[in-house]
């Protein structure tokens, strides 16, 4: 089979659409239609040298789709099943997993790799040339085969368009909030970047019951976006943030502090971490500029005397098999918003025009719409 696909040949180039052959699924394997694909910071990071995949490799790692074709062995999936396709397996069994850590899968060690649990690869280029995916996933194809322990089946009557950033930004930012920050009622909340990510972080601190949500984004519009969606202050600066928390918990700070900005830094952790009280912590979830640097550095003597606490967070500190199923259930009672966080649609031909616009601070989140 065929497949047009968006391709990344090595650091620093554009994103490629060219046709792939595709191989059928194999044991455990599934053969995805994709209907959308978000455009997520993770992939730019592969463009910028952030992350280091094994090149050539199929962008795109939030998607949602139907399944056209099941592998030997498959038992909880079958033909014409909608799913929204998790950017990290889940086996189930491993040590993480059996402890209800999941996102820490000993699976997802691969997804950098892009190919299969077997250890080969679904795309392939007319040469011959092994392809990766993205995550496992490649969701920057109209088609894919995917491991079925990547997909989460959701019932047929719910917009698939919209459920495909269920697949990474809303959970990762949501658990952001309310799994790894643990965000508790009448909580003060900052948020760090105001993304794809840090949109839903916003909405995951609202629903946790946060009295104050301020948000930092020195864009005007994703700061509106964020006061829609749940924040009650917005500030342009980390300056003009620290004062206002002051004012507002009377110099007490900021509970919780969570930071989703699209490259993290020293500057931007050092200032989550003076804004939060004793005793407060600071989530990281964003990525650094190269993913070999270690690029934060920060004040010991405030972990130590104020018990400070630093936690990074991968897919929110949430189960992908728990999490994805509820937060469409919250999409559906209208509690959390999807069709708010999607600024721009785009064919996969404008893959580039789309994370443009996202560095140029046009959208929250760019989606692609395949055709039938």
């Amino acid at each position: 089979m065929k497949t047009r696909a968006a391709i990344m040949r090595a650091v620093g180039q554009d994103w490629e659409v060219t046709e792939l052959e595709l191989d059928p699924p194999k044991i455990g394997e599934v053969l995805i239609r994709y209907v959308a694909s978000g455009l997520c910071f993770s992939d730019e990071h592969v463009r910028n040298g952030g992350l280091l995949p094994r090149f050539p490799i199929v962008g795109g790692h939030e998607g949602a789709g139907i399944i056209e074709e099941v592998g030997p062995g498959v038992t909880r999936l079958k033909a014409g099943d909608h799913v929204i396709c998790s950017f990290l397996p889940v086996c189930g069994h491993c040590r993480w997993c059996s402890t209800g850590k999941s996102n820490l899968c000993d699976l997802g060690a691969q997804i950098l790799d892009g190919c299969l649990l077997d250890g080969t690869y679904r795309f392939h280029t007319a040469e011959g040339e092994d392809v990766g995916g993205m995550c496992m996933l490649g969701t920057f194809s109209e088609r894919a085969v995917v491991s079925e322990l990547s997909c989460v089946k959701v019932d047929d009557d719910v917009p698939l368009d919209k459920l495909a950033l269920i697949g990474c930004g809303v959970p990762t930012g949501w658990g952001s909030a309310v799994h790894a920050a643990a965000v508790e009622p009448g909580d003060t909340v900052a948020i760090y970047g105001i993304g794809g990510v840090g949109i839903n972080s916003v909405q995951g601190a609202a629903l946790a019951g946060a009295r104050n949500v301020v948000v930092i984004d020195p864009v005007a519009m994703k700061r509106e976006a964020a006061q829609q969606l749940g924040a009650t202050h917005s500030c342009a600066t980390a300056g003009e943030a620290a004062l206002l928390i002051n004012e507002l918990t009377r110099g007490v700070m900021a509970d919780k502090a969570i930071v989703t900005a699209n490259v993290v830094t020293t500057e931007v952790v050092t200032d989550a971490i003076n804004t939060i009280r004793k005793g407060g912590t600071v989530v990281v979830t964003g990525l650094g500029e190269n993913m070999m640097d270690n690029n934060i550095q920060i004040n010991s003597s405030l972990l130590t005397l104020m018990e400070k606490r630093l936690q990074g967070s991968i897919f929110g500190s949430g189960d992908p098999f728990h999490d994805i199923p509820m937060m469409v259930n919250l999409y559906r009672a209208g509690d959390l918003k999807l069709d708010e966080l999607i600024t721009t649609t785009y064919t996969l031909d404008q893959i580039n025009e789309g994370y443009q616009d996202m560095l140029d601070g046009k959208n929250i989140r760019g989606l692609i719409l395949y055709g039938s």
